[in-house]
Parts: C-alpha cells; sequence; structure tokens
C-alpha cells in the first residue's frame, strides 16, 4: 500500500515508517521542511497533491504534551497541532479522486479523563479535563472522513515506552540518580503501552479491515504509578522509595500535574478481540527492553 504518514520523524513515526516500509509498503512522510527528511516526504501544502495516490493514512502530528508548563500559549499549541492538522488531511482527502482507503488517526488515553480505578473500554465516555476536551475535538475531525467512504481507527494510545524517548526518558532521570519513587498517592492507574505495540496495532489497523472506530493502544495489563515505579526500580536496580507529593508537583509544572497525578485503567479490548498479538504485555519485560543496560 501506498501510505501518507505525519508525525514520521517521532518517537513513535519513526520506527512505524521503518516497520511499514518493511512489510512492503511504500511511504510518503509530510512535514514542514520535507528535504530535511532522510525519506520520500511532502509539504503540508502538498497534500492536495499527493492524496489521489494514498491508500492509508495514518496521523501521529501533535506537538508534545509533557514539554513545558501549560501556559494558554502551550496549551493553543497542543490543540492546533491536532485538531487543525487533522482537518487539514481530511479536507484534502475530500477533495481526491480517488480517496484513500483508511486513516488511522492517533488520540490519547486522556479522552477518558481521570476516572479512578473504573477499568475502561473503548465505549466509555470523555472526560472534561483539558487534554479530554483535545481529544474529543481532534477524533471529530478525523471522523469526518467517515462521510467520505473512508474506514477510520482511533488509536487512543496510553504512555509510550521506548529507550530513545518519550516520557520514560524523564522518569529516568531522578531513578538513575536513587531518588525516584511514586507521584502523588501512586494509586493513579497508568495506561502504558510499549512503542512495538504502538507501531504494531498501526500495521494491523491500515491492513485489517476489521478495525474501525476508537482502539485502546494500550497494554492489557495497566499499573498503578506506585507499582510502575517499582518495577522501574527492580529494572535499573535502583531504589523506588523517594516519593513526589502532588502539592510538590503542581507547584513545579502546573496545570500539567493534572495528567500525571489522575490516570485511566485503559484495557484494549477492541485490538484482543481483533486478535492482535501483543509484543510487550507484560511491564518487567518492556522496561527491560527500553531502558537498557
Amino acid at each position: 500500500m501506498r501510505v501518507l504518514v505525519t508525525g514520521g520523524t517521532g518517537l513513535v513515526g519513526k520506527a512505524m515508517c521503518d516497520a511499514l516500509r518493511a512489510a512492503g509498503h511504500a511511504v510518503t512522510v509530510v512535514r514542514r521542511e520535507p528535504g530535511r527528511v532522510p525519506a520520500r516526504a511532502v509539504g503540508w501544502d502538498g497534500l492536495r497533491a499527493v492524496m489521489p495516490e494514498t491508500d492509508a493514512i495514518v496521523n501521529l502530528a501533535g506537538e508534545p504534551i509533557a514539554s513545558g508548563r501549560w501556559t494558554a500559549a502551550r496549551k493553543a499549541e497542543i490543540r492546533t497541532s491536532r485538531v487543525e492538522a487533522t482537518r487539514a488531511l481530511v479536507d484534502a482527502a475530500a477533495a481526491a479522486t480517488p480517496r484513500p482507503k483508511v486513516l488511522v488517526n492517533a488520540s490519547g488515553a486522556g479522552y477518558y479523563g481521570a476516572r479512578g480505578d473504573e477499568p475502561i473500554d473503548e465505549t466509555g465516555a470523555p472526560g472534561a479535563d483539558f487534554l479530554a476536551r483535545v481529544c474529543v475535538e481532534w477524533e471529530a475531525e478525523a471522523r469526518r472522513a467517515e462521510a467520505l467512504g473512508v474506514r477510520v481507527v482511533v488509536l487512543r494510545i496510553g504512555i509510550v515506552l521506548a529507550p530513545d524517548g518519550g516520557a520514560l526518558s524523564a522518569m529516568l532521570v531522578p531513578f538513575r540518580a536513587g531518588v525516584g519513587g511514586r507521584v502523588g498517592s501512586g494509586r493513579q492507574w497508568m495506561p502504558w503501552v510499549h512503542r512495538d505495540d504502538v507501531v504494531g496495532l498501526v500495521r494491523d489497523a491500515v491492513a485489517n479491515e476489521e478495525y474501525t472506530g476508537p482502539v485502546n493502544a494500550t497494554s492489557p495489563n495497566p499499573v498503578t504509578n506506585r507499582d510502575f515505579a517499582r518495577a522501574l526500580g527492580r529494572a535499573l536496580h535502583r531504589p523506588a522509595l523517594l516519593p513526589m507529593p502532588g502539592f510538590a508537583l503542581r507547584l513545579l509544572v502546573g496545570e500539567m500535574a493534572t495528567m500525571l497525578l489522575s490516570g485511566q485503567r485503559a484495557l484494549p479490548t477492541v485490538a484482543e478481540q481483533r486478535g492482535y498479538a501483543w509484543r510487550q504485555p507484560e511491564l518487567p519485560a518492556a522496561l527491560e527492553r527500553s531502558v537498557g543496560p
């Protein structure tokens, strides 16, 4: 298939593009500066030109949510980079003849908001906090493509574990120094997922027409923050005894603390129903693969 990818140089995107090429797909990456990408690339202003020769779209575009305090300007960037980029893709698809067959669009497990201990599958209602509202808008823009006859899959991605970046990199600093531990009460759930499985789910969603609508891209074995901290300490052979109090985190990062102090016990019911074979279903092995020696 001919696959058009946004976010193709990011933490998930680069590995995903490599996997799509390895599976025999032709990949074109959408970038603001396509000349800087060591692959076939097109600028955002070239979407309408390439859309008629595109079979599948994989949309991972979006500014990182965990870098810097959530000022009004930062929140606007987070929203715009997701909602308006998706709008541009769907508008380009609407103008194309023929149109792509499938759009696999990223979203986040933050769609569900703070849900305590409640197990949440893809039928769960959205939350009302900032990230949940962004996800609702983001998904709505993607699902406009359904009216065009495009199969739409929305991946609600959890906390991605990978050895070369992402949320785990920030966690490693205090843990390697021996001062890591739970955040807040530690009772909040962490819908983690290894990058290998995000890539695997994208590949399955592109190829398998049974995938449609929301899909939780999260491990079948979510853990609490307390258990995650203990597992990370064991993987690094370091103690995990020093907690970060909630009030201190709020002073440090402001509103973004809400994301870290609450969580979702998200379960990948749809992927399991479709028979997806997990690469990294258990946290200890996923962390060993991610933190290195």
